[in-house]
């Protein structure tokens, strides 16, 4: 073993950068999470594949996202988990 090693020429980060995805740090509402978490566990898949499809789909449709449309899609979401 050497006394000193040259980290020098490394690079920073992770080791292995994952393709196609990024993390980041998001706050959202607990309700909001929870009913993702729970249709998840229903739909056996993962609450985070939910809400980028929610999120993908938000960004596909053809009119821009307003008070209304995110009020309505709220209380559709709620009332699937009240089921």
């Amino acid at each position: 073993m050497k006394k000193e090693y040259d980290f020098a020429p490394g690079d920073r980060g992770a080791v292995r950068k994952a393709k196609g995805k990024t993390r980041i740090t998001i706050y959202l509402d607990d309700d909001i999470l929870d009913a993702f978490r729970t249709q998840a566990t229903k739909e056996q898949r993962g609450y985070q594949t939910l809400i980028n499809e929610a999120l993908r789909a938000t960004i596909r449709s053809e009119k821009p996202m307003d008070a209304q449309m995110i009020r309505r899609i709220i209380r559709e979401e709620l009332a699937n988990t009240s089921s």
